[in-house]
């Protein structure tokens, strides 16, 4: 069907105000972000072209940018482990018809809807010395010598973030594994029964296989979404004690603000961008590989 100009200008006239939203919001930062990086300054007073001098210092000089790094990756780790372990299973157990099935699925995603800072200041008061809700629980319950300064100790503390991040997380990731078991045909696991197959069997012969496309979609997503934490951070720590809970994110913010370098931020926020990109690519390399087998 071939259309005239004016309907063709007429047709555009209905995206035209989704694609001025999305250029002004999305491409002209995405833009000025790449431009940013190779200059100093804060781009309110002043900006000067430095070519590549803010990647070089981020890659030869600020060893506290590598550490919050290490800091973002551990508490992936804690994700990828606990975080999708403790979804994995309640997804298991709510796709069975048992009782008050929505009831659990309504609880179990509550968290993921709370915010983040909401769920960071609860947090600060379950483990800071003041009120100390879980040293005085653990004190109620006889456990007094498991007491400690949570937020005191570096290694405390990034642990303590490592679990707060899980128990905030994990809603979301059960309810698309909930969904992915909940597209499994019911004959499958009837066939299987039939020809012998016990529960063991049944989830690493038949669940599992099928479900590596929503697992690794889940680790992608789980990969983005913990390397990029900052407000339950943020507002549970502050990055403390001495940058041991401090995260790329926080990094770039703090560089803005406090630091009012706007360029270096920017580069800071290009390198994140690069590495959470390669591991998004080679994740879904390996699903490519994983479906052909």
């Amino acid at each position: 069907m071939n259309y005239s100009i004016r309907e063709k200008v007429s047709n555009f006239n209905f995206v035209l105000p989704a694609l001025f939203v999305f250029s002004f919001f999305y491409i002209i930062p995405f833009i000025f972000t790449f431009w940013a990086a190779f200059h100093s300054g804060d781009f309110i007073s002043e900006s000067k072209w430095i070519a590549f001098r803010n990647f070089s210092e981020v890659f030869l000089y600020d060893k506290q940018w590598w550490r919050s790094l290490l800091n973002a990756g551990y508490i992936t780790l804690w994700a990828l482990i606990l975080q999708n372990l403790l979804a994995f299973s309640l997804a298991l157990g709510v796709d069975k018809s048992i009782r008050l099935q929505k009831v659990y699925r309504t609880v179990f995603f509550l968290l993921p809807v709370l915010s983040e800072i909401i769920f960071g200041s609860f947090g600060k008061l379950l483990f800071s010395s003041t009120p100390g809700v879980l040293n005085n629980l653990l004190k109620s319950l006889g456990l007094g010598g498991l007491t400690r300064e949570w937020l005191s100790s570096p290694h405390l503390s990034l642990n303590a973030c490592a679990f707060l991040h899980c128990w905030k997380g994990f809603g979301w990731a059960f309810i698309i594994l909930l969904a992915g078991l909940q597209t499994i045909p019911e004959e499958l696991y009837e066939a299987a029964r039939v020809d012998g197959a016990n529960s063991f069997q049944i989830l690493f012969k038949v669940t599992l296989p099928l479900m590596i496309p929503v697992i690794i979609l889940v680790v992608i997503l789980t990969i983005l979404g913990s390397m990029q934490g900052f407000a339950l951070i943020w507002a549970f720590t502050g990055g403390g004690p001495a940058g041991a809970t401090e995260v790329p994110v926080m990094r770039v913010y703090t560089q803005l603000t406090d630091a009012h370098r706007g360029g270096y931020a920017c580069a800071l926020g290009i390198v994140l961008g690069i590495i959470l990109v390669i591991f998004s690519f080679t994740f879904l390399k390996i699903s490519k590989k994983l479906k052909k087998v």
